[in-house]
């Protein structure tokens, strides 16, 4: 995870078949992300959106030391 996403942690995603997802926008605040939502969801009807917030957790290395 980049240092600008962790800056922006909400996320309108678009749910896709199939259990898989696609992150359409970031944002820094919630109230923006559910700003945005209201105009997606009126230009793109048929399309499912939901708001997360996207913690990012970094992986360790779990590599073992010899």
């Amino acid at each position: 995870m980049t240092y600008l996403e962790k800056l922006n942690p909400w996320c309108i995603v678009r749910l896709l078949p199939n259990m898989q997802n696609q992150i359409v926008a970031r944002f820094r605040r919630r109230s923006d992300a559910e700003a945005h939502l209201q105009v997606l969801r009126r230009l793109i009807p048929g399309v499912s959106f939901t708001i997360i917030f996207n913690v990012g957790l970094e992986q360790q290395d779990l590599t073992a030391v010899e």
